[in-house]
């Protein structure tokens, strides 16, 4: 009998309970009445220039900024030499942003060591996949097993949270920087085994999980184990898939062993660690339980693509952010113009600086931080946009756009704290994308699931739906519709919560290569999709995988119907299906299995179960959604769709609805009709507001008692 791999398990491991908590034993919140606005500051860059230091306080006033994080790169200023701490100048410099209405935002320094920690201590440094050490140099260059590092870090953690601790100004802890990265060493190697062990038990387990029979790779002990490498194992998926894991749990671990250095401290803030962009290193659902509210840092190609699609991709992200916790988040970092380190550092057109700023409060946010607040001088950064410039004025654009954005803040108070509810949510799943993206087939040119979940995203929104952007892990009460594309692998009970979703009313739309595998990526034995042949009433029986540049066509199956377009193009993957009790809407219209179904709808309890076999270009996607909303009865502002570039967004507080509509096309695009909404505010201020131009954005208020319908859970209705 097959056993997939989460039957065979002993037990899990977790992060220690303690270090989630503070120090009365419970999770603190983060909460602020107004919005959130300045950045990354670096004030140990300019200590013998202390005038630039005062012009900055003033510049910064100027531009409405009210909040600024310090200390993420200060350790060699906060420690120049083993033991030997310097927090004078960092007090000073609270107590002068406190005492100008500036609060802080306060990091650990752990993400950038000094460079006598390397060089007597080389353990705290790197191990490469190759197994060599690093030099000292760059910024993720940290091993999170050295007992050194955890030390040292503690030690400087500690001394922080009784210094600032209980400071008035100190209004959130920043811990550590864009984590990421893995290390190779020798400590990492074992604390990899000792999880391993936890994990399986056995090392009969761990073999049958990583089926290392296959080349006759079965290991006699755990310490037998070494992580992936091109000079040894690369191709067992279960090892890979287990590696990110660990990682995941060894950043972690070292988030957590942070968090209770500031505890021990006498810290009573609250705390947060910054996510970044799309990053696929690390299982961000796995960390967020650590911290008190989510934040990352947002740095979209604006420009290297038409900006409706760089906004559309960035949109999702902002909205996986706000579904990790179900509730508002902190822009933590973003670029106020262009970067440095970009493959080409376009500036932000006129406008853009505010569209993405007040892009991200649509979504949940509750601040827009930068990076950074004054250019650097010299080494990396120092082409880095900043609020303040070289020249060290605020008679700039950049200077200019932003103060502008810092007084629109203050304008949407009430806003802050606001909810973005959704009653339609995106599976995109990050070890779903490990496996997938690291399967060995169908198709190594490629297999685009990021770009089908995008799809997926933008159908929806388009409809002017607020969307959850979920791993398989998270909840599903509450939503209407649930898109679960290319949901490769699947873990725990998710089969028996996506059947039971559509048993009592839920439309769910399943996609190309949807449950192959399990936690393990073993091959489920049997009919596939795995445990969902009669949910979707179909199975897999085979899968083209296409060349680039190669296609194929899905033909409406029903030629009078008006729901779908007569004829749709696909690409790179083309499944067989055999159909039981579904119905098909889509057919092949070309190559050997023309005729055959592409996309199906299949009735299962009070819901319904849809299926597309084919990668199939965005129409069809945004059609298809179309036709599962308005089937669900969702309430939809626009059935036809949004025009391109054109986003809606809605946040619901005690107050009302907040709709957000902003312009990321290249030309004017009329206003939509929203029936009993009113004016609240605009780019442009009430005047003209039937038009907006590029990177507009105009927010309309519907009242509470317009704003919540009982029936569709606080789902507002026009």
């Amino acid at each position: 009998m097959y056993l997939p791999a989460w039957t065979y398990r002993i037990r899990h491991t977790h992060f220690p309970q303690k270090l989630m908590q503070d120090g009365r034993g419970k999770k603190m919140k983060f909460s602020t009445d107004h919005f959130l606005y300045g950045g990354d500051y670096n004030p140990e860059q300019w200590l013998s220039t202390p005038e630039i230091l005062e012009e900055d306080i003033i510049l910064m006033k100027q531009a409405h900024v009210n909040a600024v994080t310090l200390g993420v790169f200060a350790w060699s200023a906060l420690e120049p030499s083993n033991d030997e701490y310097h927090f004078e100048w960092l007090e000073r410099i609270i107590d002068r942003l406190y005492e100008n209405g500036i609060s802080v935002i306060l990091a650990t320094p752990s993400g950038a060591r000094p460079k006598w920690l390397a060089q007597r201590w080389p353990e705290v440094l790197r191990t490469d996949a190759f197994r060599r050490r690093a030099l000292y140099g760059g910024r993720h260059n940290h091993c999170y097993s050295s007992p050194v590092y955890r030390k040292k870090t503690a030690q400087i953690d500690r001394l922080l949270a009784q210094r600032f601790g209980r400071h008035p100004a100190v209004i959130l802890w920043h811990v550590s920087n864009e984590f990421g990265g893995e290390c190779h060493c020798a400590l990492c190697q074992q604390s990899f085994r000792e999880w391993l062990q936890a994990r399986y038990g056995t090392i009969s387990r761990l073999n049958e999980a990583w089926y290392t029979l296959f080349w006759s790779h079965i290991y006699d002990s755990f310490d037998d184990v070494e992580s992936p490498s091109p000079l040894g194992e690369e191709h067992l998926m279960g090892l890979n898939l287990d590696w990110k894991r660990f990682v995941t749990e060894r950043t972690g671990d070292f988030l957590a062993h942070e968090i209770h250095a500031l505890r021990e401290g006498g810290a009573r803030q609250p705390v947060t660690t910054n996510f970044m962009y799309d990053y696929a290193g690390l299982d961000y659902q796995k960390l967020s339980d650590l911290v008190d509210i989510v934040s990352w840092d947002a740095y979209p190609l604006w420009h290297s693509a038409p900006d409706a699609r760089i906004a559309a991709e960035c949109a999702l992200q902002h909205d996986r952010m706000r579904s990790i916790r179900k509730g508002p988040f902190l822009l933590m970092e973003s670029a106020l113009s262009s970067t440095n380190w970009q493959p080409v550092s376009r500036l932000k057109r006129p406008g853009l600086l505010q569209a993405q700023g007040l892009q991200a409060l649509a979504h949940g946010s509750d601040s827009i931080l930068y990076f950074q607040m004054r250019q650097s001088r010299g080494a990396s950064e120092k082409l880095h946009s900043a609020l303040i410039g070289h020249s060290g004025t605020g008679d700039t654009r950049v200077f200019y756009e932003a103060a502008q954005t810092g007084l629109a803040l203050q304008q949407l108070r009430e806003l802050c704290g606001t909810q973005a509810p959704a009653h339609a949510a995106v599976f995109y799943d990050t070890q779903n994308r490990w496996a997938l993206e690291g399967s060995e087939g169908p198709r190594n040119a490629g297999i685009y699931y990021r770009e089908t979940v995008q799809k997926c995203y933008n159908a929806l929104r388009r409809l002017g739906l607020n969307v959850d952007v979920l791993d398989q892990t998270q909840p599903l009460e509450g939503y209407h519709i649930v898109a679960a594309p290319m949901l490769y692998q699947l873990r725990g009970d998710i089969v028996e919560r996506l059947c039971e979703f559509v048993e009592r009313g839920g439309s769910l739309l399943c996609t190309a290569l949807t449950g192959v595998t399990d936690d393990s990526d073993l091959c489920f034995l049997g009919a596939t999709p795995y445990g969902m042949t009669e949910l979707l009433g179909l199975q897999r029986t085979e899968v083209d995988a296409l060349y680039d540049g190669e296609s194929n066509t899905l033909v409406r199956q029903a030629a009078d119907t008006t729901d779908f377009a007569p004829v749709y193009r696909c690409s790179r993957l083309c499944e067989l299906i055999k159909l039981s009790s579904a119905k098909p809407l889509l057919v092949y219209g070309e190559d050997f299995y023309r005729g055959t179904p592409a996309a199906t709808i299949n009735q299962y309890g009070r819901g319904f179960a849809f299926y597309l076999s084919a990668d199939a270009e965005d129409s069809c996607f945004n059609d298809l959604l179309r036709f599962i909303a308005l089937r669900a009865q969702l309430p939809i502002r626009f059935p036809q769709g949004l025009p391109e570039g054109l986003e809606l967004t809605e946040r619901i507080g005690p107050q009302g609805s907040y709709i957000f509509l902003q312009n990321f096309s290249n030309a004017s695009q009329p206003v939509p009709t929203l029936p009993a909404a009113q004016f609240f505010w605009g780019t442009r201020g009430p005047k003209n507001v039937d038009l907006l131009s590029p990177f507009d954005t105009a927010i309309f208020k519907l009242p509470a008692s317009e704003a919540f319908d009982e029936n569709n859970k606080g789902v507002s209705v026009l």
